[in-house]
């Protein structure tokens, strides 16, 4: 059996790297901006269904994690964001995943939203 630590692995520095290269405010902005803040067909975490929500003007974010991953076919790039309301004391409202393959082309996104404070705050 062969042992490897990644600890010190030449991998974890070039991620690092990739990181830094990558403007992540500019890729959720543009996402944001591309679909007009607006999510279409958004199931909660009681089975309701919203045919379209519309977050706020004021909406703010942060990278709140990074990861690479790898399957049969393909190599991506996983970004999540914390997505938070400045009108109310920076609650967080939710939490977007955007994924990109490894020519930074968008492939896919996941949303997990507050789905009650976005119908009674806002």
């Amino acid at each position: 059996m062969t042992f490897v630590e990644l600890k010190n692995h030449q991998v974890w520095h070039d991620f690092t790297e990739v990181l830094e290269n990558i403007d992540a405010n500019a890729l959720i902005k543009e996402h944001l901006e591309l679909s007009d803040y607006k999510i279409c067909g958004y199931w909660d975490e009681s089975d309701n269904y919203y045919e379209e929500i519309i977050l706020p003007a004021n909406l703010e974010t942060e990278l709140a994690s990074s990861s690479i991953g790898f399957n049969l076919n393909q190599r991506f790039i996983k970004l999540k964001f914390i997505l938070k309301n400045s009108n109310h004391n920076q609650l967080r409202i939710g939490e977007l995943s955007l994924i990109y393959d490894e020519n930074m082309e968008f492939i896919n996104e996941n949303w997990s939203l507050d789905t009650y404070f976005l119908e009674n705050y806002i």
